[in-house]
């Protein structure tokens, strides 16, 4: 019996060595932890604002939808009600609960307030968004010496050279000095308005890129 205890009164020192250090490794751990979730969250990067949805917007009042353009159409808090749709051959979209409605020759304005009115039959105060989502009505030609002639969808902000890299570039023996738009008038004629290429690349007559519009034509000898 003597023997036991003084080999026990030998241990305990050792034992309680041994759990003052296991303590003090894990409270070094334990704030290595905590120093390291602070430091995650100041350099976490900070969550970005959802982008908003591009094309033309309910409050414009200047772009007149046409066929083939693709319309998204948001009726607060009725998923149902909401969709995406094209606007027919006949200039006309169909919804839920509203039916036919000719979307073609409106702006996206009168079309939201012609939705929101038909909609009060069955929903108290509706907040309806419309939204041209792909303007596929609104298109330009090239013609001539390019690598791909043809028709072109047009966006808002297009130039003649946005409407020439979209051809393709030109093909050999272009005139790129005698390029020329042709521009339908509001009276039915007409108008030519000349383009060259070699200048306006250099930055000179710059306001010969003119902004495309609905109709044009690019012509390159």
């Amino acid at each position: 019996m003597n023997i036991k205890k003084d080999i026990w009164g030998q241990r305990q020192p050792a034992l309680l060595l041994i759990c003052v250090l296991s303590c003090g490794l894990l409270q070094a751990q334990s704030a290595n932890d905590a120093t390291k979730s602070a430091n995650d969250l100041q350099t976490a990067p900070a969550a970005q604002p959802a982008s908003p949805p591009s094309g033309i917007a309910t409050d414009d009042a200047t772009y007149v939808i046409g066929v083939d353009d693709v319309l998204s159409i948001n009726v607060w808090k009725e998923p149902e009600i909401s969709r995406v749709v094209p606007v027919r051959s006949d200039g006309k979209i169909s919804l839920a609960l509203v039916g036919e409605v000719t979307a073609g020759g409106k702006t996206p304005k009168d079309l939201k307030a012609e939705i929101a009115e038909k909609l009060k039959n069955y929903i108290s105060e509706p907040e309806v968004t419309v939204i041209v989502q792909e303007m596929r009505s609104k298109k330009f030609n090239v013609m001539g010496m390019v690598a791909r002639p043809g028709s072109f969808p047009l966006s808002s902000s297009m130039t003649v050279l946005d409407g020439l890299a979209l051809s393709g570039g030109f093909r050999d023996f272009a005139k790129k000095k005698a390029i020329y738009v042709l521009r339908k008038k509001a009276d039915g004629t007409q108008e030519r308005l000349p383009f060259n290429y070699n200048d306006v690349i250099k930055g000179n007559h710059s306001e010969q890129n003119v902004k495309l519009m609905p109709g044009d034509t690019v012509v390159v000898p």
